[in-house]
């Protein structure tokens, strides 16, 4: 197992700037491996995503190599820049608030702060959720469509009383959220909470992630409702300029 996994290692190591493309005999070569070896490794890397196949039958570092990237650039930037502005919005108002990223059709949490008074909500750093049942991850989909078929294709399971089940319904659910930027969820997951989300931005536009506030229903659906939703978007919009976003207006 650990000889398959520095093989691997090395596989992409063969990589580089000025060889961007390799065939797997070229492969074979520079590490002194059997072709058959090789290929055995290499197509276990491309059907992970590790690796693409072109037309040519040769290989180029996938997106999985950038998602990793962006993933770990990412959460240096969440401990660094975004916990002091999510910390704030847990001392405004009293809750727990996660920022999450999408991962084949889940959503998994990155960072969870609570207020110093927050009823318990269980989740924890590397939960995974369906996307579908969650605010974070409905704001994930809504901004990333390119997300949503393969959130369908597992099925769009019952977390909670008031999951979408329907796929017509969450498409619907989805235009609204990105209609007025931000998700909200009620008794959707297995967390029996409510919880509003905004998205997270980075430099090129992109939305790689959400923050959310969670709390009782009693207490989201109150008086301060509006100003948490107002706070939640900004929070968002704050930790965004933060990983470099510039909005334009």
């Amino acid at each position: 197992m650990i000889g398959s996994v520095k093989r691997a290692v090395e596989i992409l190591s063969c990589f580089s700037v000025d060889e961007p493309v390799l065939g797997n005999a070229e492969i074979a070569d520079k590490l002194g491996l059997s072709r058959s070896t090789t290929h055995h490794i290499v197509k276990t890397l491309s059907n992970e995503g590790v690796l693409m196949r072109d037309g040519n039958r040769k290989y180029r570092l996938g997106w999985k190599i950038f998602e990793w990237n962006n993933g770990v650039m990412f959460q240096n930037d969440i401990y660094n820049k975004a916990l002091p502005i999510v910390k704030a919005l847990t001392e405004q108002f009293r809750g727990t608030a996660h920022i999450g990223m999408y991962d084949k059709g889940d959503v998994i949490m990155v960072l969870k702060i609570s207020s110093k008074d927050a009823d318990f909500v269980p989740t924890f750093l590397g939960d995974r959720k369906p996307a579908h049942s969650t605010s974070l991850g409905k704001v994930l989909l809504a901004f990333n469509r390119a997300y949503l078929q393969e959130t369908i294709s597992r099925g769009l399971s019952k977390q909670g009383l008031n999951t979408i089940t329907e796929v017509n319904s969450l498409k619907q659910e989805l235009e609204t959220v990105k209609e007025r930027g931000y998700a909200i969820s009620i008794n959707e997951n297995d967390t029996s909470t409510h919880a509003i989300a905004a998205p997270i931005q980075s430099y090129s536009g992109e939305t790689i992630a959400a923050v959310n506030l969670v709390g009782p229903v009693s207490y989201m659906q109150s008086e301060n409702t509006k100003q948490m939703i107002m706070n939640i978007v900004n929070t968002g919009r704050a930790v965004s300029r933060e990983l470099g976003y510039i909005e334009v207006n």
